[in-house]
């Protein structure tokens, strides 16, 4: 039996070479790993592939034609016979199993130092559709899936440049996940790419089942920092923007979302149905859920300000205060509120679709209603945490949406220990936070701290596509120029 040498060579034996590979790859029992010997003329042949992962009857008309035309050498006969094909040579082992379990089949050839590889991958997986999470009224319906080479197939198709590069790294010792480098060669800043490379090299795991979200974990090392540093999309148009922004897209197998980086607080607020609506539509819409962002963060802790001092309540206002007493203290009736929409939502996610509606109308009028009639819960509790989670619910980034959620938390326990100023200290060190967060050496609330007036109109409003001109300078673009 040969040595299990991960080093070693492809020898010229074919038997030798089959033994290295039952022992390596455990053929006999793994059942997905299949082989198949046949006669090329005088030489013997041997198929390596993996079933599930590879086109399966094109390793059937492989076999055909074999039987069918022996003539000439077997490199002539692959190259003849799948014109279609992407094929490869490698004389080491290591290169050629790796191959074999991303979908590749391995050709070995009695006498030959080397192997084939043939690229009849098959990816098991869906159809592009619409995301779940990032509809639209109007435009694309079709979206990222868990298959890479689908993912990055549809950038491509949006952006047909030949600087467009999709640069494939490994990352885990054991999953071995093909991860995409997606950016524009003349456009994003060299040192972005340099840096992100150097980030995934530095990822020293088993495997990163996790996809994604453990990629994001080992490149950003954010711990304990609640507010995401990156942002996901599983929108093509969205990504081939952000591209051609000179953005660094990250595309992870198995993912049907891709890793937008750099990003800012802004970004993350951005939905993609503004850019489908004419400029004054686009621009409400962003200030629509402006303000639903900003009561979710600022409406409860501001509303218990005013019941523990109503004396900084307006006479012309004073009736949003709740109106009768409750045996309950507001701060906890707040908490158990909007604990009980957390507990709801996580309930919906883990719901059967047919019963989702039953649960909600459940949650409405019994939950909701009983808790008011038996005392539980004053009215303007349960009006004012809704309005708050519908404004969590408008917010573009879940990732954002939750991290706002610790926030107003953090704002309310400010509140309840010391009213006013704790409000205001509170949210100035919240600010300061952000203020002091870098991405990849990326202020955080760029453009508004530092200042950028083109950059910050930009947020404020939806600038018509004629009038931008020019790429975010915080990415430090090659190419200002659009």
């Amino acid at each position: 039996m040969p040595s299990l040498n991960k080093k070693e060579n492809i020898r010229k034996n074919l038997h030798e070479n089959e033994a290295y590979l039952k022992n390596r790859l455990g053929d006999g029992v793994s059942f997905d790993v299949g082989s198949r010997t046949f006669k090329y003329g005088e030489r013997n042949v041997l198929i390596y592939y993996v079933t599930g992962l590879c086109f399966a009857e094109m390793v059937m008309d492989l076999f055909a034609n074999v039987n069918e035309s022996n003539d000439g050498s077997i490199h002539d006969f692959l190259q003849h016979n799948l014109p279609h094909q992407q094929v490869e040579t490698t004389n080491k082992f290591d290169e050629a199993i790796d191959r074999l379990l991303s979908g590749l089949l391995l050709i070995f050839v009695d006498g030959e130092p080397e192997c084939f590889i043939i690229d009849a991958r098959q990816y098991p997986g869906r159809q592009p559709e619409e995301p779940d999470t990032e509809k639209v009224i109007r435009g694309a319906r079709d979206g990222f899936t868990e298959n890479i080479v689908e993912n990055t197939a549809l950038i491509r198709r949006r952006i047909r440049d030949e600087n467009l590069r999709n640069e494939m790294v490994q990352v885990g010792e054991r999953s071995k996940t093909d991860v995409c480098i997606s950016y524009l060669k003349d456009v994003a800043d060299p040192g972005l790419v340099d840096l992100v490379k150097k980030e995934l090299a530095g990822i020293k795991t088993d495997g990163i089942p996790m996809a994604d979200r453990a990629v994001e974990e080992y490149i950003m090392k954010q711990g304990w920092n609640p507010f995401p540093l990156v942002r996901y999309t599983e929108r093509p148009d969205v990504a081939s923007v952000h591209i051609l922004e000179g953005h660094v897209m990250l595309i992870v197998d198995t993912s049907p979302s891709a890793i937008i980086i750099p990003t800012t607080f802004f970004h993350h607020l951005q939905h993609a149905e503004e850019y489908r609506q004419t400029p004054g539509i686009g621009a409400f819409l962003r200030w629509v859920r402006f303000i639903g962002v900003f009561a979710s963060i600022f409406l409860l802790p501001l509303w218990y300000l005013y019941v523990l001092d109503p004396n900084l309540l307006p006479k012309e206002i004073d009736f949003i205060g709740p109106n009768k007493d409750s045996k309950i203290p507001i701060i906890l009736q707040l908490l158990i509120a909007d604990y009980g929409i957390d507990l709801l939502r996580m309930a919906s996610i883990h719901t059967p679709t047919p019963l989702a509606t039953a649960m909600g109308l459940i949650a409405a009028v019994m939950i909701g209603q009983i808790a008011i009639d038996v005392g539980l819960f004053v009215p303007e509790v349960v009006l004012y945490v809704a309005i708050a989670a519908i404004g969590t619910y408008a917010t573009p980034s879940y990732e954002l949406s939750v991290a706002n959620k610790l926030v107003r938390l953090f704002l309310l326990l400010a509140v309840l220990a010391f009213k006013l100023p704790g409000l205001v200290i509170a949210s100035t060190l919240v600010i300061v936070y952000l203020v002091k967060l870098k991405n990849l050496n990326t202020p955080y609330l760029w453009p508004f701290i530092p200042f950028n007036l083109s950059a910050f109109l930009n947020v404020l409003i939806r600038i018509a596509e004629p009038y931008k001109k020019r790429r975010p300078s915080i990415l430090h673009p090659q190419n200002a120029k659009k």
